[in-house]
This record gives C-alpha cells, sequence and structure tokens, in this order.
C-alpha cells in the first residue's frame, strides 16, 4: 500500500481539548480486495475516538477508504493499518475500530483494534 493514501486524510482543530467527549463514525461501504482470489470483500467499519486536539475531516476519511477498493489486503491487515493511519494523524486519546465484514463462505469476521494514547 502507498504512503500516498494517507495523503488524503485531514483533520481539523478540536475545539473542546480539554473535554473527554466520543465520536463515533460508521462507514457501511468499505470495500476491498480478497488478496488470494481478487474478490472484492464489503465491510462496515465502525470508528469511536476520543479526540484530543485533532478531529478526522469526514470527507477526507471516506475519500482515504475508497482507497482500498482496489486494495489486496486481509481484514486483519486493513484494519490495523487503517487504525495506524488516523493514530498518526489525529493522535486521539483512544480510538476504536470494529470491522465487521460480510459472509464469505458462510463466515463472516470481524476484527476490533484498539488505541489508547500512552500518557506520561
Amino acid at each position: 500500500m502507498s504512503e500516498s493514501f494517507t495523503e488524503v486524510l485531514e483533520v481539523f482543530d478540536n475545539q473542546f481539548p480539554e473535554r473527554d467527549y466520543s465520536i463515533q463514525i460508521v462507514c457501511p461501504e468499505f470495500t476491498s480486495l480478497c488478496p488470494k482470489t481478487g474478490q472484492p470483500d464489503f465491510g462496515v467499519l465502525t470508528f469511536t475516538y476520543i479526540p484530543d486536539r485533532f478531529c478526522v475531516e469526514l470527507k477526507s476519511l471516506k475519500m482515504y477508504l475508497q482507497q482500498f477498493r482496489n486494495e489486496g489486503i486481509f481484514y486483519e491487515h486493513a484494519t490495523n493499518r487503517i487504525v495506524d493511519n488516523l493514530v498518526d494523524s489525529i493522535k486521539p486519546r483512544r480510538l476504536k475500530c470494529e470491522a465487521a465484514f460480510t459472509a464469505r463462505g458462510g463466515i463472516t469476521t470481524k476484527v476490533t483494534v484498539e488505541y489508547l494514547q500512552e500518557t506520561d
């Protein structure tokens, strides 16, 4: 995956950085490609995060996620890569991504990745 994937992610200043509050973003149309078969994979990504100084701009998140449409990548790798990229961009206090993928061969998969900001 190209590093340019993350170039589309934009942030804006959190207007309430002194307060812990939760933001939930649901992306019901995530698609990528199975690296073994080349067939499309479909999933619902649910992000829940507590911002610190920055919030993610939603259109840029949509454009970022759309880049996975032609990417051959396993569910686990995609979910971890997305969390890593979001953490690098928005530097949240906490972030959780639940990726629920639709059935393939009678099996559904849900991958959950959590990040917690280290405190000094």
